[in-house]
């Protein structure tokens, strides 16, 4: 009986992939498409959930950040149903669990507080915890392209990846440099008061 190593090949990059035969291969296909049902209903619960952030956002930064990254959002579920075209699967996605408790936590943390600074803090924590959940998902998710020998999904995901990652980035230096100084010092910011009250 052959070894379990040598029934491994080298992708070219040093890393091994499994061949597409293999039951080990089999299942970890099962997994990976599993996965990405998994994320393709996250990222879908998101364009939905998103907007009613900014829209409670006093910040006016904060508020246009969260808009962009709904469109953002828009082409990831494009970039999710080109992946399943290219695997030959269905985009039907499979309820998150994980999204769907991040989104209601966020939805929580905008009803028990005021409009202002700390609310905007709240939203940034909550997005912040939704990015990071993201960002172990498609760094998986890529890992498995990889060893599936399934390059060209990896660098669709990839894609994704930089994304999430550019969007976290951003989240914390909306957080360090204004708006959790401002819930601090008990601030508040007047546009999206005023924006509210119109």
């Amino acid at each position: 009986m052959a070894n379990s190593a040598q029934n491994k090949k080298n992708d070219g990059r040093g890393q091994k992939t499994v061949p597409a035969k293999s039951s080990a291969a089999e299942g970890l296909r099962e997994l990976f498409i599993d996965e990405l049902k998994d994320i393709v209903y996250a990222e879908r619960a998101l364009v939905k959930s998103l907007p009613k952030m900014a829209n409670n956002a006093s910040d006016p930064k904060l508020k246009e950040a969260i808009n962009e990254h709904v469109a953002v959002t828009e082409r990831q579920v494009e970039r999710l149903q080109q992946v399943f075209e290219m695997l030959g699967e269905n985009d039907r996605g499979k309820k998150c669990e994980a999204m769907e408790g991040l989104i209601k936590e966020g939805e929580t943390i905008m009803e028990d507080t005021e409009l202002g600074a700390v609310r905007d803090a709240g939203i940034i924590s909550a997005s912040q915890k939704i990015e990071h959940y993201e960002i172990a998902s498609y760094g998986t998710l890529v890992a498995f392209a990889k060893i599936l020998g399934e390059d060209e999904v990896a660098s669709l995901l990839e894609e994704t990846l930089a994304e999430e990652k550019e969007a976290d980035v951003i989240l914390t230096d909306a957080a360090y440099n204004t708006i959790n100084l401002d819930a601090a010092e008990g601030e508040e910011t007047t546009e999206g008061m005023e924006d509210e009250m119109e």
